[in-house]
């Protein structure tokens, strides 16, 4: 890759960190999109998760008197269930079902009744919960959207769920880079120097997003996450559409 190709690609890890750091999410949708343009699925896996674990595990830090360990430790298991299960199949999707799934997903959520969504302080769910987003992450890359359905009916204010999300969504990163790396499925992609400044990038982003968190309602927090997602996965539905037509 060109040097231009890594400027555009540390720019958005520097970018989606700080989008996921105010949010929660959004930002994994940006950047494996972008690291999918240039890298396999399975290097893009990779490298996402190890950029995703240092940008979540930073702001689980950040935020780690918030963290509902309750949650983690029933996600956690849930997702050790799936990753057992998906192993033994070794799935591996294509770039075309990727960019589907992150388009569609949000919408797939939107259009489920309120009462109908469950909510991750109910007895169980947070278990239910790690099954499930588990395997959604190693289909399309990216569950943040749907683990944040769990969390839309749920007490918790803002810096609650950012700090839980932040830390399961840590062990997730963990589970899809060992699943992705344990089937060889990398490239040449994955070298020590872009590795480490994509780290330092995600982290940095990060660390900025406290001073936009701080100013923001509760409200506010809701209705901007709802509306980036929106958008974004717009333009995933047609590059998906695009993909699936050249094929």
């Amino acid at each position: 890759m060109t040097l231009l190709t890594w400027a555009l690609i540390g720019a958005t890890i520097l970018f989606s960190s700080f989008l996921s750091g105010v949010f929660g999410m959004a930002g994994g949708m940006v950047l494996l999109g972008v690291l999918l343009v240039y890298l396999d699925v399975g290097t893009a896996m990779i490298l996402f998760s190890i950029i995703q674990f240092f940008a979540n595990g930073w702001r689980a830090a950040q935020w780690r008197s918030f963290i509902r360990w309750r949650i983690f430790w029933l996600y956690c298991a849930g997702g050790a269930v799936s990753f057992s299960a998906l192993r033994v199949i070794e799935f591996v999707p294509n770039k075309a079902l990727v960019y589907l799934l992150l388009g569609i997903m949000p919408f797939a959520v939107e259009i489920l009744p309120p009462m109908a969504r469950p909510n991750i302080e109910w007895r169980g769910m947070p278990f239910i919960t790690g099954v499930l987003t588990t395997i959604v992450q190693f289909m399309a890359g990216v569950g943040g959207v749907f683990l944040d359905m769990f969390f839309q009916k749920s007490m918790l204010d803002r810096k609650t769920t950012l700090a839980t999300k932040a830390v399961v969504q840590t062990a997730s990163h963990v589970l899809r880079a060992v699943y992705f790396f344990s089937l060889g499925k990398f490239g040449d992609g994955l070298t020590p120097g872009p590795i480490l400044a994509a780290i330092v990038l995600s982290m940095a982003g990060s660390a900025l997003a406290p001073l936009v968190i701080e100013r923001m309602t509760d409200h506010g927090f809701r209705q901007w996450t709802r509306a980036i997602i929106l958008s974004i996965s717009v333009i995933y539905l047609v590059h998906a559409a695009t993909l699936l037509w050249h094929a």
